[in-house]
């Protein structure tokens, strides 16, 4: 019903806009619509695009072609243009139809059902509903218009799917992007994935470098300097210098220790252990706030897929314990086909601002690095929904 109801919406506005565009062509002819002509490609691409934004809310998502060429011969002859006047014209008249024959059907199905409720306060010469092609004279006769109403409610339900369908049929085939528009979008955006993956894979060269220079490699040169001074020590002082070996020690201990780390950090060895759900799970398990783990991924992913899905779940999950003061969350992991989707959700404060910040712009980069997608939900007051979908390839 709601399908409908918008298409009806959108539908008036593309007959407005033909009556606007057949207006502008009449006063053409005195020289005034010459004026009023750069209107008509802006009217049609912002009914135009009510319609995508409706569509888009309902199906797979329409992308804007963005602005309308200035000049009106450039308008004109944009081939995304005349598709849209073409959309127009069908949708302003054909769909208009369809969208009001849709919309009289509940209305008649009420009015015929309750018909034997009040057909007695008519006015004598008013008594036969629209479509009854019997008298109605008392309530036996009144009765069969109920059946009349139970018919348009089953046919508005058995095909008003369908209507709703046909309504959107043509938006969806005019509206969309054509070929060459759809491989230019897609290029841009994976020259922008390209540049993000470039850009994440800097930054983690730089992380490790980090931790190598102020951790690993520090302690390895304590562990040398010790070393040295047990050399000198040893014959003068042997009890000093096994103590100089003991610090030795620990400091190789230590070095080595932050190496793990550091590894761990490139990619987690729990996931080769215990595979993506019982890293998950472990994640979920350690979560500051009471966190359950709903993981059906079977399989492997390709290592570097698993690796991300991995520290996305770890930043989120560090978010939701800093941030939302949430008393639950949850991680839904699921791999459909080649894509692998995961939802970090929790019922906190919300308010997370999904431009960046609070570690969302470093889960955007990871995600995509990969051509992955993300999506943020969080309103005032909760809850707070992270969806992100990666390409499960091997």
């Amino acid at each position: 019903m709601e399908h409908l109801v918008g298409g009806l919406g959108t539908a008036l506005l593309a007959f407005v806009a033909m009556v606007w565009i057949t207006v502008v062509a009449a006063l053409c002819a005195v020289g005034v619509g010459l004026l009023l002509s750069p209107s008509v490609p802006r009217v049609v691409r912002a009914v135009a695009a009510r319609e995508r934004a409706r569509l888009s809310r309902w199906g797979p998502e329409i992308i804007d072609p963005g602005p309308v060429p200035r000049r009106v011969r450039e308008a004109l002859a944009n081939p995304g243009l005349r598709r849209e006047l073409l959309w127009a014209v069908g949708h302003g008249t054909v769909g208009l139809f369809f969208s009001a024959v849709a919309m009289t059907m509940p209305v008649a199905a009420a009015q015929d059902i309750t018909y034997p409720l009040w057909w007695r306060f008519l006015p004598l010469d008013d008594h036969e509903p629209t479509g009854v092609f019997w008298e109605v004279r008392d309530q036996a006769t009144a009765l069969p218009v109920s059946l009349i109403g139970l018919g348009l409610a089953a046919a508005f339900v058995l095909f008003g799917p369908g209507m709703a369908r046909l309504q959107a049929w043509p938006g969806r085939g005019l509206l969309g992007p054509t070929s060459g528009t759809d491989l230019s979008l897609r290029v841009a955006e994976l020259s922008a994935t390209r540049a993000a993956a470039l850009d994440a894979h800097a930054t983690e060269l730089r992380r490790i470098e980090r931790s190598l220079h102020d951790g690993a490699q520090n302690r390895l040169v304590g562990v040398t300097v010790l070393l040295g001074a047990t050399r000198r020590a040893f014959a003068r002082d042997p009890s000093a210098a096994l103590a100089m070996l003991d610090r030795a020690q620990d400091a190789a201990e230590q070095a080595l220790a932050e190496l793990r780390t550091v590894a761990r950090g490139i990619l987690p060895p729990v996931l080769d252990d215990r595979g993506l759900a019982g890293a998950l799970a472990g994640l979920a398990a350690n979560c500051g706030v009471p966190c359950e783990a709903d993981v059906d991924v079977p399989g492997r992913c390709a290592a570097s897929v698993e690796a991300t899905a991995y520290f996305v779940t770890a930043e989120a999950l560090t978010n939701v314990s800093r941030h939302s003061r949430a008393r639950h969350a949850l991680v839904i992991a699921r791999r459909e086909g080649a894509r692998l989707r995961l939802r970090i959700e929790d019922d906190g404060v919300g308010g997370a601002d999904a431009r960046g910040g609070s570690g969302i712009s470093g889960i955007r980069s990871r995600v995509e690095a990969h051509d992955g997608r993300l999506t943020l939900t969080s309103p005032p007051g909760g809850p707070t929904t992270l969806d992100v979908e990666l390409p499960c390839g091997s």
